[in-house]
């Protein structure tokens, strides 16, 4: 029997995951064969789990938290969109060594304008949150030509320090949640705060019936900031189904070198979620 290249994901935790499933029907769907598992690798021992996966043969990791940052100093080698996320969430492993990857902002993207149907070109929109999941997806939605994009964060000045950051991306500014007056025509929550059922202090004018509503996070149902928009007469909510399988299929074909049809495996996903 041949022996199958292994792929992991590493965080903590990780016993909730659907990576492992994506990446096994990616692999039946473009006939690629490997192995995938999800490794629970608390803080701390990163850099151990990376060198006992490397010496066992390892191909290529996905990296969830909170271990993106201890992947970005990991690896030889970054992406652009790596180094403009300031976070690694995939490597490969190649020749020259370890390539350091961040397929988040691209799955977010994709997930909007393919799946969602979304043109973000001319938009006015709301990031909410500073932190790395923000950061991931800052550069992606600048490239994708907003008219205006706002970061808004419980603490302004992180905001205000993550648009400096991309001032020549776009039109990016910066500030506290308070100051995120509407209405935008999208709104995406990029804060955890859904995980815990809560919702960002946003103005109650940040959306109107034009605004779609996104969230990162996702669940078994609507997440707490779906609820809240949908309250507020939002045209359109989404939770973040649709960007993990998109930046799962960018995980793959970084490794396979081919990208695996998405639609059928979220139309599955979706029905396992009972969405």
């Amino acid at each position: 029997m041949a022996i199958l290249d292994r792929y992991a994901l590493f965080g903590h935790p990780v016993a909730h995951s659907r990576s492992p499933w994506l990446h096994a029907r990616f692999a039946e769907l473009t006939g690629e064969g490997l192995s995938y598992e999800a490794r629970d690798v608390p803080p701390g021992d990163f850099d151990q789990a990376l060198a006992e996966f490397l010496h066992g043969g390892g191909k290529g990791l996905n990296i969830t938290v909170p271990h993106k940052l201890a992947a970005y100093a990991a690896v030889d080698e970054l992406t652009e969109r790596a180094r403009r996320a300031g976070a690694v969430n995939t490597i490969a492993v190649t020749p020259g060594g370890l390539l350091g990857d961040n397929t988040d902002g691209a799955g977010l993207l994709r997930d909007l304008e393919h799946n969602l149907g979304l043109a973000l070109h001319g938009m006015r929109i709301l990031l909410v949150g500073a932190g790395g999941a923000a950061r991931g997806a800052l550069g992606p939605l600048l490239d994708a030509g907003p008219a205006e994009l706002l970061i808004a964060n419980r603490h302004a000045d992180k905001a205000r320090a993550l648009a400096a950051d991309f001032a020549g991306a776009g039109p990016v500014s910066g500030g506290g949640l308070e100051a995120a007056h509407g209405p935008f025509a999208l709104v995406v929550n990029a804060t955890s705060a859904s995980l815990h059922d809560e919702v960002p202090a946003l103005p109650g004018d940040a959306v109107d019936p034009g605004t779609f509503c996104y969230d990162m996070a996702y669940g078994s149902g609507p997440t707490a900031f779906m609820r809240w928009a949908a309250d507020r007469g939002a045209a359109g909510t989404a939770d973040g189904i649709g960007m993990l399988v998109e930046q799962a299929a960018e995980s793959f074909a970084l490794w396979r070198g081919v990208r695996p049809p998405t639609a059928q495996a979220l139309a599955e996903l979706k029905r396992q979620a009972g969405a």
